[in-house]
């Protein structure tokens, strides 16, 4: 028996263990579509805004890995993160300034071969209706049919330029032009030196019971995310230099402007290399008279092609990245069909999160009963 000084008195209140709750499977479902609800509407909402913001968040998620290793140098992560912006923002205005003058002749040569271009679309566009007529008769293809369609195919090219100075020159691409250029570099810089305790925090949000299998998934996609994200770049860097570098010395007139757009497209699978390859081709038989000119730049192409398939894609991709072609395709056009440019900068994210998620859920499938239970007798 315990002690008289120790035996509680019939006045004391003696503390019991407080009681254990555990989460039901409902609370955790409503949980989680909570979040995505909320993740939706906070989409929707500040989709006009968030651009330089997840811009910011890619350059911080890509710089991460240098800037540790500086701060693990002996260089302060405050001013690691210092030096690695200033290094990006000087390169990317190197950059600018080197080509400014260059895409700048190019824009007012190909604003003064719109017409001269023009009249070749329609000089096509008769001929191939005049040979449609001889073919199969004018009731098919009439005259009135033939003027009609060749005068539209000469209006397409200049309906298309104003469109796009249009563009250009509105009031909004303008601000979010110079938000891109402003914001993202002050919220990349903030984003950069705390992302250490960026990652801690959000790793201590995460429910016990699931914790471990939550950082796994993590890691997965960590793993998948930085290698596209950082093999794709580079990819994108050396065909945008070597398409724009062939293409000059091979004689077309636009060839750096063309070069340059279907390098940095290339990260849309097959888009860059097939809008590249059809402008260039089209450029080159407006402006060469003879075939020559157009082999040399169809050839230009068939070895981009070939560095692309067998040399850049395999060295600084290869088989790290689980993301198939159609995939990324989907991805990045449902993305820009939902939130506009936010919504392709977030495309591949998402679909790398998406894929782990779902290898994950199938191979807990084919380890349940589900898949396991054998057939009834």
């Amino acid at each position: 028996m315990p002690p008289d000084d120790q035996k509680p008195l019939p006045d004391q209140h003696v503390e019991q263990p407080a009681p254990v709750y555990h989460a039901t499977r409902v609370q955790r479902f409503a949980l989680i579509i909570g979040l995505l609800i909320a993740l939706w509407l906070a989409l929707q909402l500040f989709a006009s805004v968030l651009a330089p913001f997840v811009a910011a968040a890619v350059i911080a998620y890509a710089l991460d890995p240098p800037t540790t290793m500086l701060s693990r140098l002996g260089v302060r992560r405050g001013a690691a993160a210092v030096i690695m912006m200033f290094a990006l923002v000087a390169s990317a205005l190197m950059f600018a300034l080197l080509l400014y003058p260059l895409v700048i002749g190019q824009i007012g040569l190909l604003v003064n071969r719109i017409p001269q271009y023009a009249t070749l679309l329609q000089g096509w566009a008769r001929e191939v209706l005049t040979d449609l007529q001889d073919n199969f008769g004018t009731e098919v293809v009439n005259d009135k049919l033939r003027d009609v369609v060749s005068g539209q195919a000469g209006s397409m090219l200049s309906i298309l330029l104003s469109t796009v100075t249009s563009l250009i020159g509105s009031g909004f691409a303008i601000f979010n032009l110079l938000s891109l250029m402003v914001v993202t570099p002050v919220v990349g810089f903030y984003l950069l030196r705390d992302w250490p305790n960026i990652v801690r925090m959000v790793d201590s949000w995460l429910p016990y019971r699931y914790r471990g299998v939550i950082r796994a998934q993590a890691r997965e996609v960590d793993r998948i995310l930085s290698a596209w994200v950082r093999g794709q770049a580079l990819c994108c860097v050396l065909l945008a230099l070597y398409y724009a570098v062939a293409l000059t010395i091979a004689g077309l007139d636009l060839g750096l402007i063309v070069g340059l757009a279907a390098g940095l497209l290339s990260f849309i699978p097959y888009v860059g290399s097939i809008t590249g390859g059809v402008t260039a081709l089209a450029l080159a038989m407006a402006q060469f008279p003879q075939w020559r000119g157009v082999i040399v730049v169809a050839a230009v192409l068939a070895i981009g092609q070939i560095l692309e398939g067998y040399v850049i894609y395999p060295r600084f991709l290869g088989d790290r990245v689980e993301l198939p072609a159609v995939w990324v395709i989907f991805a990045l056009f449902a993305g820009g069909a939902a939130f506009g440019f936010l919504g392709v900068m977030l495309a591949v994210p998402v679909a790398a999160t998406i894929g782990v998620l779902c290898r994950f859920w199938l191979r807990r499938y084919l380890a349940s009963p589900l898949y396991l239970d054998p057939p009834s007798t």
